[in-house]
C-alpha cells in the first residue's frame, strides 16, 4: 500500500477550473493504476478517472469526458486531475486512489489505497 494526500480543491465558480493533486508516499508509485473518485451528500463513491503505471492509458467517466485530464508524474509521486468547465452536479469531495492490479477501474473494492479527500464545490 501508499499513502496518499489529496489537495487543491475549493470552491469555484460554474464554468470555472480548479487542479486537484495527490502525492504518494512509497517507492512503489509507479507500480499502481491510479484513480480519482468522487462522492457527493448521501451518494456512492463514483468513479472519474484512472491513468496507468506507464502514463499512457486513461480512462474517464461519461460525465467529466472531455472537461477533467487525469495525468501523472512518477518522478515526483503525484497524481493530478485538471477539471475544467465545472458544474455545480460536480460538487463532491474527491478522493485519489491506488489500484495494483490495473483492472476493474471503476470498482473501488479493487483499490487498496485511499487519500483523506478533498472538497470541491461549484456555485451556479
Amino acid at each position: 500500500q501508499v499513502q496518499l494526500a489529496e489537495s487543491g480543491g475549493g470552491l469555484v465558480q460554474a464554468g470555472g477550473s480548479l487542479r486537484l493533486s495527490c502525492v504518494a508516499s512509497g517507492r512503489t508509485f509507479g507500480m499502481y493504476a491510479m484513480g480519482w473518485f468522487r462522492q457527493a451528500p448521501g451518494k456512492e463513491r463514483d468513479f472519474v478517472a484512472v491513468i496507468g503505471w506507464n502514463e499512457e492509458s486513461t480512462y474517464y467517466a461519461d460525465s467529466v469526458k472531455g472537461r477533467f485530464t487525469i495525468s501523472r508524474d512518477n518522478a515526483k509521486n503525484t497524481v493530478y486531475l485538471q477539471m475544467n468547465s465545472l458544474k455545480p452536479e460536480d460538487t463532491a469531495v474527491y478522493y485519489c486512489a491506488a489500484n495494483p492490479s490495473g483492472r476493474g477501474w471503476k470498482i473501488p473494492s479493487n483499490y487498496d489505497s485511499w487519500g483523506q479527500g478533498t472538497q470541491v464545490t461549484v456555485s451556479s
